[in-house]
């Protein structure tokens, strides 16, 4: 009789749901309780605090349909901000054994913006299941280096806090660079931590300021003076471009970054036709065939963009009318106020974008 009655719930919560069909059972749960919902995952914010003028701390406790993630990977992050969803990358700083996730964001940008002005304690957010291979291999490197730029620090301040939670035996060295003492997030953080794991050197690297364990910009002597083994180490950086590029052609392929390898896209510009309205701005041109954020581009707008593959959701925004092409897909969709992804979104005819 036992094994029956998960088969006899599954039974029920399936003859729920199709009584309560157009909207589904979710639909009714979350007038109840946002994190009740079965179908997406949903984060509660349970704390906010501010590091640094320009930054906002928040975290975060996951409904159960969370599956966790490694330590590295991102989550796209989603809130509604003017009636429409939006959704960034953003990747978490805390343990991968944590049971809550812990996001440190910098001022910039729609979502961004919005989540150090608007959002506090009892806020609802959207989450992805994570994503990204900027992650530690299953066995663990003897020697591990990590290095961390400005707001690059969330992946591997997650890879610090995971190691030290397995009481990695090995020998850990963090370099953080900042503009300066004011700039370095978890620095409070990272002291505790270095201070609770011995095998773990934090260094401070003060880019536009004195006062550091070094000073400058990376230089190869950098390394030599806090990491003297580091061509036997792992390295996973994680940053501004020109630092990572520094790091990489200093060590070559024992360093990990967070890289994404642009999809290969193709666009019939010769075919096009119809006009591209922009809504709020005013500005319209006929569709060039090319993605939607380069026809912004070249209208005179400068949208928010990140990675302009695909990937990130920097460039989210509103198509009100019209139909467009995933570029990466090619899946053409024609619904009216969808959130479409300006650098991969091709036209198909006129479309109408709130931009």
């Amino acid at each position: 009789m036992t094994a029956l009655i998960p088969r006899r719930v599954r039974g029920l919560a399936s003859l729920a749901e199709a009584l309560l069909t157009p909207h589904g059972m979710d639909r009714y749960l979350e007038l109840v309780d946002p994190m009740l919902v079965r179908r997406e995952i949903r984060g509660l914010v349970t704390a906010v605090r501010k590091q640094t003028p320009d930054s906002v701390t928040l975290t975060v406790r996951p409904s159960r349909a969370w599956p966790g993630f490694t330590a590295g990977q991102y989550v796209r992050l989603q809130v509604e901000i003017d009636g429409v969803r939006r959704t960034r990358c953003y990747s978490p700083c805390g343990s991968q054994y944590d049971g809550e996730l812990e996001f440190t964001v910098k001022e910039q940008g729609l979502v961004s913006g919005h989540l150090n002005r608007t959002i506090g304690v009892g806020s609802v957010v959207n989450l992805s299941t994570p994503d990204g291979g900027f992650t530690l291999p299953a066995e663990r490197p003897d020697r591990v280096l990590l290095i961390a730029g400005g707001s690059g620090i969330t992946p591997v301040l997650a890879m610090a806090r995971t190691l030290a939670d397995e009481r990695h035996p090995g020998e850990i060295v963090f370099v953080q660079y900042s503009n300066g003492p004011a700039d370095a997030l978890y620095r409070t953080e990272l002291a505790e931590l270095a201070a609770r794991h011995p095998g773990l050197r934090v260094v401070h690297a003060y880019t536009h300021s004195k006062g550091g364990d070094l000073n400058g910009f990376f230089s190869p002597e950098h390394l030599s003076r806090v990491a003297p083994w580091f061509r036997d180490a792992e390295a996973f950086v994680c940053g501004p471009q020109p630092l990572m590029d520094a790091v990489r052609e200093h060590l070559g392929e024992r360093v990990h970054t967070e890289e994404f390898t642009p999809p290969a896209l193709t666009f019939d510009t010769a075919n096009a036709e119809g006009q591209v309205r922009f809504k709020r701005s005013g500005r319209e041109c006929a569709n060039s065939g090319k993605p939607l954020l380069e026809q912004a581009e070249e209208a005179g707008l400068s949208p928010e963009h990140g990675c302009r593959m695909g990937i990130c959701f920097s460039c989210t925004q509103l198509k009100t009318a019209g139909r467009v092409r995933n570029a990466r897909t090619g899946e053409v969709s024609g619904d009216e106020d969808e959130e479409i992804q300006l650098c991969i979104s091709v036209p198909v005819g006129d479309v109408e974008i709130d931009a």
